[in-house]
């Protein structure tokens, strides 16, 4: 049907486009037929000529090479011109019948959303494969449940008004795009309609969701999840408006129950006794409720925050800590009577005039210094005023309070309480008194340093120099240098990107002095079985797979350079690069303690990382081995089970945030954000 002298030049329409050659031009042709001149071609990464013929057609034609029909959607959107009031999706397939589009526009007055419908009519049904038609009828059978809407269908075709679109703020950049933009229509109330479409089967090319079990699977699993993410957020919203949410109550309930759990776990922290980890797991429970509370607060006072978060980490100063204490002290001490803890270890012969009554308690005992040269001067520094085990708790509690300020006065203080409020931070640091704050605090600084926007050269300077110390604390931080390259190379900016490699090397270089010499500089013990052959709570079970095996730990470093260089190519941001390196490190590591996940909650407060959320409890299955070991079992390796309910969490919400959240704007920060 040709609409002459008719022009609908406020309506840009966008085909996400994916090997569409044969049909993509046809498809173009009945728009322009139809008055539509603005017509924009996302292709998603075709490996035929189907951008050419859609140049050749007259179409604008933009790129969008990371698979994904939302992502390519997402693209279309970007960068419209100002006079744009409306935007029509349709597939380049040539299924849809574009002749009922002139209803379309009629109904443009009193509609904010209107669908073509193509389950309204038999003939258009019935070209539709089963799985569609099962699959849309459930979807919308789900939505009519949960929001009351009664749609039909979830077809492509919908014209859509610009700014309602924006109000969507849509999240999804997959297969459940459509289905997100019609529930989230319906949850605000947008005017709706459905016009009764023609359908045929595609034109051309293979289908890329029905055509294929695996593509229907696919796109049903992400469709119903994505209707269970957003109908979670349907409950959280209105559990967020209701009276009883705004109620003083809740912050005095989360409080009262992390100070309670931080109150029962204090007597039960020896680990090495027999049934001290049952009643400290009691109270990490009555934590975690408290956690969970404060996921649900509508807001939290200055007072509220800082009073909880200092009163908590106070209240444990006085447990037993973990049994790594034994070796900073070892070390520090050491240090201080001018002998390099990279040199011997413990155990060695030389050492043996200088052992104290809690030598025994150290472990590892028969490996070197394995922590990096800043952290060993750190050691000497607080061994020098005291060996004591309050007075290194306390410069960890610092570094961990440091953190809590720092992204609060970025992110505000609701979002800060993933951190400050986080029963496993408060354990580690106050109450296992590991040494993990001292590199979280660099590197989290130096995050915000380097994502600030606008780039300031002051900041970025300062933020390279934090970088190297966070690297010469714990070595870990290392490959971050790789993707802060990589961002100034791409930008062809050389002198930045030379400043990136030697910057974070300086405070390597510098504090390594003191424990090198011209012709040695034993940092780290790679002869140590201990360092070569260790595992400890991993996501791989090598330990119970390979019963004796001739393995080296590191050969896993090949699967993380193939992650790294993805992470590269995909990570827009310091941060999201950071955390998706540090997310891939444990899920590969041979050797993982529960302390471990703090590493990734300072990037949760940004990302709302779910899989980091629940690990921050589920992580305290770790403490299954030292019980067990506490009752003489010879093994460090956690069961199936018990492994299981520790990473499930993790890796699940992982993958959910990332797969409704998306990465793009995650972690983008400016000045200026706190609350």
């Amino acid at each position: 049907m040709t609409v002459p002298d008719t022009n609908f030049d406020d309506i840009l329409v966008i085909i996400p486009v994916l090997n569409e050659e044969e049909t993509i031009g046809t498809v173009i042709h009945a728009l322009q037929n139809l008055g539509l001149h603005r017509i924009r071609v996302v292709d998603n990464g075709s490996c035929d000529r189907t951008a050419h013929t859609a140049h050749i057609a007259g179409a604008e034609v933009v790129s969008e090479p990371i698979p994904g029909y939302g992502r390519a959607c997402w693209q279309g959107m970007q960068n419209i011109p100002e006079h744009i009031g409306w935007i029509l999706f349709c597939d380049g397939d040539g299924s849809d019948d574009l002749s009922v589009l002139p209803q379309f526009f009629a109904e443009r007055q009193d509609y904010d959303l209107i669908l073509g419908n193509r389950r309204a009519r038999p003939d258009s049904r019935s070209a539709m494969t089963p799985v569609q038609n099962w699959g849309n009828g459930l979807a919308t059978t789900l939505i009519r449940w949960s929001w009351g809407h009664p749609f039909q269908d979830l077809g492509p075709l919908r014209l859509i008004r610009r700014a309602r679109l924006e109000q969507l703020n849509m999240q999804d950049r997959g297969f459940g795009w459509t289905v997100e933009m019609q529930a989230k229509a319906a949850e605000q109330k947008l005017r709706t309609c459905e016009i009764p479409q023609g359908y045929r089967p595609r034109q051309g090319g293979r289908s890329k969701i029905s055509g294929t079990i695996k593509g229907s699977v696919q796109a049903g699993s992400i469709i119903l999840s994505t209707l269970a993410f957003l109908y979670g957020q349907h409950l959280q919203m209105l559990f967020a408006k209701s009276a009883l949410r705004r109620h003083p109550l809740w912050q005095w309930v989360s409080a009262v129950l992390l100070i309670a759990g931080c109150t029962m776990i204090v007597p039960y922290g020896d680990f090495t006794q027999p049934g001290m980890v049952p009643p400290f797991w009691r109270g990490v429970s009555v934590m975690g409720l408290g956690f969970i509370v404060s996921w649900v607060l509508p807001q939290v006072s200055k007072l509220w925050f800082w009073t909880v978060a200092i009163a908590t980490r106070c209240i444990l100063l006085p447990m037993a800590p973990g049994n790594d204490i034994w070796r900073y002290l070892w070390e520090g001490r050491l240090q201080n009577l001018g002998i390099s803890p990279f040199t011997f270890a413990p155990t060695a012969p030389e050492l043996a005039p200088l052992r104290t009554e809690w030598w025994s308690l150290i472990n590892n005992a028969d490996v070197s210094a394995i922590y990096p040269p800043i952290t060993q001067l750190g050691f000497r520094g607080l061994a020098a005023i005291a060996t004591s085990t309050l007075l290194f708790k306390v410069a960890f509690v610092a570094a961990d309070l440091g953190v809590c300020w720092l992204l609060q006065r970025r992110f505000g203080l609701l979002k800060t309480l993933i951190y400050a409020w986080n029963p496993l931070i408060i354990y580690s640091f106050a109450g296992g008194a590991h040494y993990d704050s001292w590199f979280i605090l660099p590197l989290v600084w130096a995050w915000l340093c380097l994502d600030t926007y606008p780039r300031q050269a002051t900041r970025t300077l300062v933020g390279l120099g934090l970088l190297g110390v966070s690297i010469a604390t714990k070595w870990i931080s290392l490959p971050i240098i790789a993707y802060i390259v990589w961002a100034f190379v791409k930008k062809r900016e050389w002198t930045w990107a030379s400043l990136s490699v030697l910057l974070p090397v300086l405070p390597m270089l510098v504090s390594a002095l003191p424990f090198c010499s011209l012709t040695s500089c034993p940092l780290i013990p790679t002869s140590s079985s201990f360092v070569t052959k260790g595992r400890s709570a991993e996501f791989l079970p090598i330990g119970t797979l390979l019963s004796a095996p001739e393995w080296h730990n590191g050969i896993l470093l090949i699967p993380l350079a193939i992650a790294l260089l993805f992470f590269l190519w995909r990570s827009t941001h310091v941060g999201d690069y950071t955390e998706s390196y540090l997310g891939t490190l444990l899920l590969l590591s041979p050797v993982v303690h529960g302390w471990y996940f703090t590493w990734l909650v300072p990037f949760a407060v940004a990302s709302g990382n779910w899989g980091t959320r629940l690990v921050s409890l589920s992580a305290f299955v770790y403490f299954a081995l030292p019980h067990r070991e506490a009752l003489g079992a010879d093994t460090w390796l956690l069961t199936s089970s018990e492994r299981l309910w520790l990473w499930t969490p993790f890796v699940l919400g992982w993958l959910w945030t990332w797969q409704f959240r998306g990465s793009q704007s995650l972690f983008k920060t400016s000045p200026g954000t706190s609350q």
